[in-house]
């Protein structure tokens, strides 16, 4: 019941528009460059970065700085940073796909990320010509390395409650800087901040801010639970005098970075996590086929194999999404000129556009590498609670992943609040499209609802119900809470949930769709079995969150009618997924890593 082709199925339309295959980009459509810089990448985590592992978590500031040059020497903190400005200029499927093969690094990683992400791209989208040439040049190569400073000790998820100040100096030169900012990664040693305070106390702005000025400090490091590797310092502005052509942006409109810098902050945590999931599920495969237990290898109990067989899939499930995501930004911002001077703004209008997107990979992520490595401990048994085994480090260091770049709480209030703010301001149509839901539920039949055929034809049927399901329920909600519905979290949380489970079921859909075009049926047999798998998990999901939402804002005969419609929308045939996750796991388990074909 959705709608082919009129609408875009980026910036939240994929709920009421649908997709081709065409539309999207998946690891398959890989070229041969884009796969050269993740080989590059691997090379380097193997060859420099592994051998001293145990030093980085230390957290020697030296040596990591010393191999974030030499990664800056190979181009991999240039890759977003345009050619004019000493960078490679390349797209974000490429930089995802360093970003994802940089992960076994671990907090290395995170180094790395927090430099060519939040800390370098507020100056390549947001900076003026001048400011992007004093800088750029010396991040792209690692000769300065660069921190993203929003966090107070009294703002956390709340970004414009900070407190800290900056007024213009009496000679009008500089911008006086007082206050303090927490969890700054990077800060140990870095050389550029981009920092955030309120001008007069009330315009909130963002600044860069150079290592070595007067009133500037740094804390002591955190004592972390995980990330150990990483620095994560306190920083204290004492009067710091900031140039006035240190000015990032506008004055007044800091937000404006902060918000959309975070944008494409989740969506490379999104990547990120991909890659800590698919390293977790090959070292569980591999110990689960070395250790003997009962006569055999764990691997061969059904237990063991099933939590393999749900690993991988999530992995694949994710994979889908992050770089069907990816090429949402690059068509974004395919004809951005970065020495435009309004680059800022149609930069930032092009993240704020995908801000919905950005935030569900950010919650879906975080949330399945937590659910892998738990499951990769499990496996591991007691030796995964032993240091000497690396599961017990990623397991530590993914927990943050739900707190980074927002929470998930709060990024799963801006995922259905953002949907609708766009369509109030009628950027989506999704009021008129729930205008015209309501006259076909009312003669909606399941019996008349024919699936596509083809091998993922039910499927097909499933994801548009389930976007009908959405629809219903959240028009209900809004219907009854109006403009109180920002009020009601739970509400808002079930309907994140279940933009979620579409625009994760959907990726995976047209990406096995996308296989089978190219291999046909039988060598895409693992894509079509975890696709037929995940779609009928997220519909479980989906209806339970569904159930749970009419129940709270429905009554009377108008629920009665809505759970029964609702009954329709999710039939599915019945079918053995069990059977089909021990063909899942007989390949993971073959190959001993992350298995698509």
């Amino acid at each position: 019941m959705a709608e082919t082709g009129r609408h875009t199925p980026a910036g939240g339309g994929f709920v009421i528009a649908d997709s081709s295959p065409e539309q999207i980009v998946t690891p398959e459509d890989f070229t041969e460059e884009q796969r050269m810089f993740a080989d590059t990448t691997r090379a380097f985590v193997e060859g420099e970065v592994l051998p001293h592992d145990e030093e980085i978590e230390k957290l020697d500031y030296k040596l990591t700085v010393q191999l974030m040059r030499k990664a800056g020497e190979l181009g991999l903190l240039a890759a977003e940073i345009p050619e004019e400005y000493g960078g490679l200029g390349l797209d974000k499927v490429s930089a995802a796909l360093i970003n994802e093969t940089l992960t076994q690094a671990s907090s290395f990683a995170l180094s790395v990320g927090a430099h060519v992400g939040i800390g370098t791209l507020p100056i390549v989208f947001f900076g003026t010509d001048a400011q992007k040439k004093k800088y750029l040049p010396e991040l792209a190569t690692g000769e300065k390395i660069a921190a993203y400073c929003l966090t107070e000790p009294t703002s956390g998820s709340d970004a414009l409650g900070a407190r800290s100040t900056a007024k213009l100096s009496d000679d009008g030169a500089c911008y006086l800087l007082n206050g303090s900012k927490i969890y700054i990664t990077n800060a140990g040693f870095a050389d550029i901040f981009i920092v955030y305070a309120k001008v007069d106390g009330t315009q909130f702005t963002a600044f860069i801010v150079e290592r070595g000025w007067e009133g500037f400090s740094v804390g002591p490091e955190e004592k972390k639970m995980g990330i150990k590797g990483s620095s994560t310092c306190p920083l204290y502005f004492d009067n710091v005098r900031v140039p006035v052509d240190n000015v990032l942006g506008e004055i007044g409109k800091g937000h404006l970075i902060a918000f959309n810098i975070l944008n494409i902050g989740r969506f490379k945590l999104g990547a990120g996590c991909l890659g800590g999931a698919k390293e977790t599920l090959g070292l569980a495969a591999a110990y689960a086929n070395t250790r003997t237990q009962f006569g055999q290898p764990i691997s061969r109990f059904p237990l063991i194999a099933n939590k393999l067989a749900n690993m991988n899939m999530l992995a694949y499930v994710l994979e889908s999404m992050v770089y069907r995501t990816s090429g949402y930004i690059d068509a974004m911002l395919k004809d951005l000129d970065p020495r435009d001077s309004e680059a800022g703004r149609i930069s930032a209008k092009a993240m704020e556009e995908l801000a919905i997107e950005c935030s569900i990979n950010k919650v879906f992520a975080s949330e399945v590498l937590d659910a892998i490595a738990d499951e990769g401990v499990q496996i591991h048994g007691g030796y995964g609670y032993v240091q000497e085994y690396k599961i017990e480090r990623i397991y530590r260091d993914s927990r943050i992943n739900r707190i980074f770049e927002g929470t998930n709480e709060i990024n799963r209030l801006l995922i259905p609040g953002t949907l609708l703010k766009k369509a109030m301001k009628g950027q989506l149509p999704l009021m008129e499209r729930l205008e015209a839901l309501q006259q076909e539920v009312l003669v909606y039949s399941s019996a008349a609802a024919a699936d596509e055929e083809g091998p993922l034809g039910e499927e097909r049927g499933i994801l548009s119900r389930m976007k009908t399901m959405f629809l219903l329920v959240g028009g209900t909600a809004v219907q009854k809470y109006s403009a109180r519905i920002e009020e009601q979290q739970e509400v808002l949380s079930n309907l994140a949930d279940m933009m979620i489970a579409l625009y994760a079921a959907e990726s995976a859909l047209l990406r096995t769709a996308k296989i089978i075009d190219r291999l046909g049926e039988e060598k895409a047999a693992n894509p079509i079995e975890m696709t037929r798998v995940y779609v009928r998990e997220a519909l479980r999901e989906m209806e339970q969150k569904a159930k749970e939402t009419l129940l709270e804002a429905a009554e009377g005969d108008a629920l009665r009618t809505q759970l029964s419609v609702l009954k329709k929308f999710v039939r599915a045939s019945h079918l053995s997924t069990l059977r089909l996750k021990r063909n899942i796991a007989a390949r993971v388990i073959e190959n001993e890593r992350y298995t698509v074909i």
